[in-house]
């Protein structure tokens, strides 16, 4: 799928970044586990050189963490900046940042129930977000969390017909985050999805679901027409779903792992591409 140009453009902060006002170090753990997503989104083929995700810091809910500007399957931990909610990097150190990093401050301000976020340009999800009269509804027991009914943020409506479609300072942020209200997943027309979730682990399974959910979707509607999970199925089957979660994040981190050691020893760890 063609990206835009701007999207794997830098925005670069001087090295002297301030610093956080107290040192609130990261749990080691959380830091292996978003690079750990950022692997297995790729290798599950939601992301490709461009996406991103983040992770709300453990210990200050007004701060959160997402890699510097760089391709998802080269991430590492020592390539993880963190944020303040306005987007502002706090220890980047002259290194580029992702210009559409205001997507996720923006959802953590407006939802303190959110503890990680996706944004990616998922193939197969694409389409849905740019047709009106087929939205995107949640087909298969594994994507429940899809529901009824997707928004759909159309960045025409809130800065006119002109823009690159990218989410790149806090007023477009804010919008984004108002579509998608409560839900877990708003659609970005003619852009990708973003995805959220309370949990790191449980966002990534829902970004992969989503796109797992659109190919399906996609393919029944060549075939016929599609009975959807009702709302009280959708509720159900995404009711207590973290030991699915778990296993299937067990099995993608031993896949991903194998397959983005791979690239890093071909391209470098921690390439910025």
């Amino acid at each position: 799928m063609h990206q835009n140009n701007a999207e794997a453009a830098t925005s670069v902060l001087p090295a002297t970044d301030s610093r956080p006002d107290r040192d609130l170090p990261v749990d080691p753990d959380l830091l292996r586990d978003l690079v750990t997503a950022n692997h297995i989104l790729y290798d599950q083929g939601v992301v490709d050189a461009f996406g991103h995700v983040s992770v709300r810091h453990d210990k200050d809910p007004g701060r959160f963490l997402l890699a510097r500007n760089m391709a998802p399957a080269l991430v590492t931990e020592e390539d993880i900046v963190e944020f303040d909610l306005d987007g502002a990097p706090l220890n980047a150190a002259g290194r580029g940042v992702y210009m559409e990093r205001f997507i996720h401050g923006q959802i953590y301000r407006a939802r303190p129930d959110v503890i990680a976020v996706v944004h990616s340009h998922s193939p197969s999800v694409v389409p849905f977000s740019v047709v009106k009269e087929t939205p995107m509804r949640a087909v298969c027991h594994m994507a429940g969390f899809i529901g009824t009914g997707t928004p759909n943020f159309d960045i025409r409506e809130v800065a006119g017909d002109g823009t690159d479609l990218l989410i790149t300072n806090n007023d477009l942020g804010k919008a984004l985050a108002k579509t998608l209200g409560e839900k877990v997943l708003v659609l970005m027309r003619g852009h990708g999805s973003t995805v959220v979730a309370d949990t790191l682990k449980k966002a990534v399974y829902r970004a992969v679901y989503t796109e797992v959910n659109a190919r399906t979707q996609a393919a029944a509607s060549r075939l016929g027409e599609i009975t959807f999970l009702s709302e009280a199925e959708s509720e159900t089957t995404s009711r207590n779903i973290e030991t699915q979660v778990f296993r299937a994040w067990d099995f993608w981190k031993q896949k991903a792992t194998a397959a983005c050691a791979a690239l890093s020893n071909q391209f470098g760890a921690g390439q910025e591409l």
